[in-house]
């Protein structure tokens, strides 16, 4: 693996005078327009600024007009807009390092950006500036399979990723339900789980070393290629899920497993939502880890085959939830012995017959419409989803806190999840509701839910990050001395405030 990665000097271009921001509110603004970027003032990008970025990445990837960053205005979250007022697509660590320095000189924000995928606003232009796209960091450099490690650039996709190192034998299990469009930066910046996290973990347990550039311009290595490491403060844990507020991440070494052989996929239809919940602490009771255990209640299975115009379950299956539980090793039998096991728990909670995927077809088409959820809830109407998180057994009290807060708010919710490790989401659907109702009402039902939520042991994002949506809601879970050291350290990394502004803190902290 290569050691010699250089360290960048700090250069410091010419000085010039402070001018204040006016953000234009007709292009960088949500689209209820009542919230607002703090007031920190930054400078506005001038003809110069372009002349410099150009000499560095390149006239083909520094994108100024309104067309070209029309894509770059916008993640997934809900239907906000920030335009950048430029985009910049660096080929290299040396290219960002470049940028960085200028940025940092010059006092310009930077919001560093990959698939923009996110569900929180990270990638927002919030105070317009630089968007800094990784697309073009999108090589594996290394596949090291004596030690079961791969290196790689951050723009690769998730998924590209799992197929590249399974063609070697080998396994990189965390998926989000992005898989097939995330980046594999973005994952580390949020700290990126999915279905597979039950048993395997989320993305943190995975990543090794990091090379990082500072807001400064410097370049740091975080930590070591060594799955035991125990010198110094955790940099590396530091940066995985700082949501692109500390560092731009331009190298990833992440530890991988050898690839299972098999797996078995069963489909557990009840009649009662709440005893979903409640059998999956106890099949964990039984000494059994899937590797997968999914919750969608009704409504979303519904939307998720009107969406895709797939009808993976019959009509006499469709009780009130699902559990979809995935099984993973290397012996068949065992596997078997398992599912049998977890069927016979399953009729003590109300399980009606349970059924098994009998081909790599089957088990295709259930899981591309679990991956559908989000898109498909999205589709159907504006919604707000919320990614919370409780220890497993708190589930169900969780799901039934939450459909009863939703009730009292005449708002129609829609919840499915990652059950196996108490991740639920939730959204929320404004249907019909007029504007201004939608935006107080949903509002004072998400600090309700995010109140349960916290009672019960959990907290606010399980694999969402925080970002822009959520930073209002911060003190919920946490005091403002804890806040407090959070901020330091966010100053500590970068002192002048440039990397990713307005996002995590809310804006007393800001």
């Amino acid at each position: 693996m290569r050691n010699d990665y250089p360290r960048a000097k700090l250069y410091l271009p010419p000085s010039r005078p402070k001018v204040k921001r006016q953000i234009p509110t007709d292009r960088h603004r949500m689209t209820n327009g009542k919230d607002k970027p703090s007031s920190r003032n930054f400078n506005r990008i001038t003809a110069a600024d372009i002349a410099h970025f150009n000499t560095i990445c390149g006239l083909d990837h520094v994108l100024t007009t309104a067309d070209l960053t029309e894509n770059y205005a916008h993640d997934e979250t809900e239907n906000l807009r920030y335009y950048p007022e430029v985009v910049l697509r660096p080929g290299s660590t040396d290219e960002v390092v470049a940028v960085m320095r200028h940025c940092h000189q010059a006092d310009i924000p930077i919001t560093p950006c990959g698939a923009r995928t996110g569900l929180s606003g990270g990638a927002l232009c919030v105070h317009g500036g630089v968007a800094l796209s990784t697309e073009r960091l999108n090589k594996i450099l290394l596949i090291d399979e004596d030690n079961l490690q791969v290196v790689t650039q951050p723009g690769v996709i998730t998924q590209v990723l799992q197929e590249t190192v399974a063609e070697c034998g080998l396994f990189y299990p965390v998926d989000p339900a992005s898989r097939g469009s995330c980046f594999i930066g973005g994952n580390v910046s949020e700290n990126s789980g999915g279905p597979r996290a039950v048993k395997y973990g989320v993305t943190k347990d995975f990543v090794l070393n990091l090379e990082v550039v500072l807001p400064s311009g410097h370049v740091i290595r975080t930590g070591a290629n060594t799955l035991k490491n125990a010198t110094g403060y955790s940099l590396t844990q530091l940066m995985v899920g700082s949501e692109g507020t500390l560092g731009i991440i331009t190298e990833i070494t992440l530890r991988l497993l050898p690839h299972p052989k098999t797996n078995v996929l069963l489909l557990a239809p009840f009649d009662s939502a709440e005893k979903a919940c409640e059998a999956v602490a106890a099949i964990f009771k039984l000494g059994i880890t899937p590797s997968a255990m999914e919750f969608m209640e009704r409504d979303a299975i519904r939307l998720a085959e009107a969406y895709t115009d797939t009808r993976a379950f019959a009509s006499d299956i469709m009780a009130e939830a699902l559990l979809l539980i995935e099984l993973d090793g290397n012996r068949e039998e065992s596997l078997h012995d398992e599912a049998a096991q977890i069927a016979d728990l399953l009729e003590n909670f109300g399980c009606r017959e349970i059924l098994f995927a009998d081909s790599h077809e089957q088990k295709e088409k259930l899981w591309h419409l679990r991956r559908k959820v989000g898109e498909a809830v999205k589709h159907a109407s504006v919604y707000k989803e919320e990614d919370t998180v409780v220890p497993r057994f708190r589930l169900p009290q969780l799901l039934s806190g939450t459909k009863a807060i939703c009730q009292r708010h005449g708002i129609r919710s829609v919840c499915y999840g990652h059950a196996g490790d108490g991740n639920l989401h939730i959204n929320l659907l404004k249907d019909t509701m007029e504007d201004d109702q939608w935006e107080t009402t949903a509002r004072a039902a998400i600090i309700e839910i995010f109140q349960l939520t916290v009672s019960l042991g959990g907290t606010l994002s399980g694999e969402h990050g925080i970002g822009w949506v959520q930073r209002d809601f911060m003190p919920l879970a946490f005091s403002q001395i804890e806040l407090n050291l959070m901020q330091r350290i966010k100053s500590a990394f970068d002192p002048t405030g440039i990397l990713n502004p307005g996002k995590i803190f809310p804006p007393e902290n800001q």
